[in-house]
């Protein structure tokens, strides 16, 4: 099932509040950047990031969840309604991330 615009734009609105916040398409589904860097995406409708340490000590009990079959498990965000806890998670989240390769 893919997801719906809708929902998207419900998320980008909830993390307007951070700058460079972006997206891309991919097969119905959306990646979520967080200055150009990848953070987790939109899959069926709900908001997955990567499991980096911040973000699974400040969602402990987190449903781990797979975007799609074969991919790697990432964690549920349930509470998207909390703009301030979003911007606190992405925050912490992209000290911890790598930088996105250059392409060739």
């Amino acid at each position: 099932m893919a997801s719906s615009k809708e929902y998207l734009d419900f998320i980008l609105e909830q993390l307007s509040d951070l700058n460079e916040v972006s997206y891309r398409g991919m097969m119905g589904e959306y990646i979520i950047y967080y200055r150009g860097k990848v953070v987790g995406g939109i899959y069926d409708d709900r908001f997955l990031v990567k499991p980096t340490k911040s973000a699974m000590a400040m969602m402990p009990d987190t449903n781990r969840d797979l975007p799609y079959d074969g991919a790697k498990e990432m964690l549920l965000v349930d509470d998207v309604e909390n703009k301030e806890f979003l911007r606190e998670l992405l925050d912490e989240m992209y000290k911890e991330l790598p930088a996105s390769k250059k392409k060739k």
